[in-house]
């Protein structure tokens, strides 16, 4: 039953014609220590040619699965390939306060020696900068908490 609700889950995910952010953005906060959002937000965004802000919370899943997966190859695989995609969305919209977001949320809780820590201070001046501009309060919120921690 359970894989019943997981398939029936994805694919309602798969025919939307526009991701519901929203569902992501709640997602996203659960993905760090529930392994089953984290799975089926990585199977939202497979196969699909996503892009801009997409493509940065597709990194972002990936990153963060890096944490619920044993094998040490497939931690540093995925890892890899989430900074790489989160780095792909913000060279299509260097600007995107959300896709900035990630990359600082990610950044901010990946261990030093994975080398992704270079855009800590920037990202946080420019959230810190952007914050009272943002409109959708979930992500408000979701931004707010990150600084402070």
């Amino acid at each position: 039953m359970k894989m019943i609700y997981s398939f029936l889950l994805i694919f309602s995910f798969l025919m939307l014609s526009s991701q519901d952010i929203t569902t992501i953005r709640k997602n996203y906060q659960k993905a760090v220590s529930d392994k089953q959002a984290c799975r089926e937000m990585l199977a939202q965004f497979e196969n699909k040619r996503n892009e801009g802000l997409e493509l940065a919370y597709q990194g972002a899943f990936q990153a963060i699965w890096a944490k619920h997966t044993n094998n040490p190859f497939e931690k540093l695989s995925t890892f890899k390939k989430g900074k790489s995609n989160i780095e792909k969305a913000l060279k299509q919209n260097p600007d995107q306060i959300e896709s900035i977001f990630l990359r600082y949320s990610i950044q901010k809780e990946s261990p030093g020696f994975l080398g992704y820590k270079s855009n800590i201070k920037e990202d946080r001046a420019m959230l810190d900068k952007n914050v009272k501009h943002i409109d959708d309060a979930l992500l408000k919120q979701m931004i707010i908490q990150i600084l402070k921690s």
